[in-house]
């Protein structure tokens, strides 16, 4: 054994009084089996399809059985996963519901998420409906997007931590995977990029950025868009939950950003924390928008502070499209620029 001083730096051997994992050497391990089964729950519930014979809807997940964890060991996090689901849906086609269920038996890192197996089908009792064939297609594919989104979590917002600062106050995380499989193709929906991971325990790099689009319609109006749920969702095309009020907190994008309000002046400016899912844990910008009057036009101004800077195009291409853009089309107050 090496004496006190002396031998490998990388071990816990170098004079630390702290007992601090140097260098990400040692093998840490993290059990994500609860987070997991929160985090699938989540994402399956509500998730609903629809086409001009009719919807359907997950209404229950009624099993979640399986396991996950992340080990650390020498700067790589290696995953493992391993899941068996059941949910139930109902279909609903001229004022009559149906149902039926959704089974995922092999969910786990040894494969891949375009392998993945998804069996829809309709309950015993039930008679033949074509809302069986929107399941299978449509369904599936949103289950499919769900639970790679799952895998997306589960290696950036709950991996946070587990690579520290080394010596030289420099984290350089690496992730791998158990088995071989290729890079999950599933995008979510911060402007259609795939995460990548975020290095973390050190401090991240932040830019400032603004942006400003004129809308044709009233300060007022365009005020009230950020604010009531019912048309958030309809300018996002996405479920949303939105608490108006000061100290409110806002979920959009079926989950992928969230935040709270931090001050409102009717009609006049919102402030916000708002955060993509994406970035490291409780990391939030705060986005001011101010309203100008310019007569029968609103001038809207953007201002954000504490975006990664890694994330700076995807956020501005991701305010162009979600919020500029949404609002425009789907309310009618398309403007052009000045």
């Amino acid at each position: 054994m090496a004496k006190w001083g002396e031998g490998d730096p990388r071990w816990i051997v170098e004079e630390r009084a702290d007992a601090t994992n140097v260098n990400n050497w040692h093998w840490t391990e993290r059990d994500a089996t609860n987070w997991s089964s929160d985090k699938l729950k989540y994402l399956l519930m509500g998730l609903s399809v629809e086409n001009d014979v009719g919807t359907c809807e997950v209404t229950e997940v009624s099993k979640v059985e399986g396991e996950a964890s992340i080990n650390n060991r020498k700067g790589k996090l290696i995953f493992f996963y391993e899941w068996v689901l059941k949910a139930t849906w109902t279909g609903t086609k001229s004022g009559v519901k149906y149902k039926g269920s959704v089974e995922v038996p092999n969910l786990s890192d040894e494969n891949d998420m375009d392998d993945l197996d998804i069996v829809v089908s309709l309950n015993k009792d039930e008679p033949d409906t074509p809302l069986l064939s929107l399941m299978k297609t449509k369904g599936a594919a949103k289950v499919r997007e769900a639970l790679g989104s799952y895998v997306g979590y589960l290696k950036t917002e709950f991996t946070q931590g587990m690579i520290l600062p080394t010596a030289n106050g420099v984290a350089t995380p690496q992730s791998t995977s158990q088995s071989k499989a290729k890079t999950d193709k599933t995008q979510i929906s911060s402007g259609g990029s795939t995460a990548a991971p975020v290095n973390t325990g050190v401090k991240i790099p932040t830019c400032k950025l603004s942006m400003r689009e004129t809308f044709q319609t009233s300060p007022a109006d365009l005020y009230s868009v950020f604010l009531k749920q019912e048309m958030v969702a309809a300018f996002t095309h996405a479920s949303a939950t939105v608490d108006g009020e000061k100290g409110g907190r806002f979920r959009l994008l079926d989950g992928n950003v969230c935040g709270e309000f931090t001050e409102l002046v009717p009609d006049e400016k919102i402030v916000m924390k708002w955060r993509y899912n994406t970035w490291p844990s409780e990391h939030y910008a705060t986005i001011t928008l101010t309203f100008v009057d310019r007569s029968s036009q609103t001038e809207l101004k953007v201002h954000c502070v504490g975006v990664p800077d890694s994330q700076e195009e995807l956020m501005k291409e991701g305010w162009k499209r979600y919020y500029f853009e949404g609002i425009k089309q789907t309310f009618g107050f398309g403007a052009r620029l000045y």
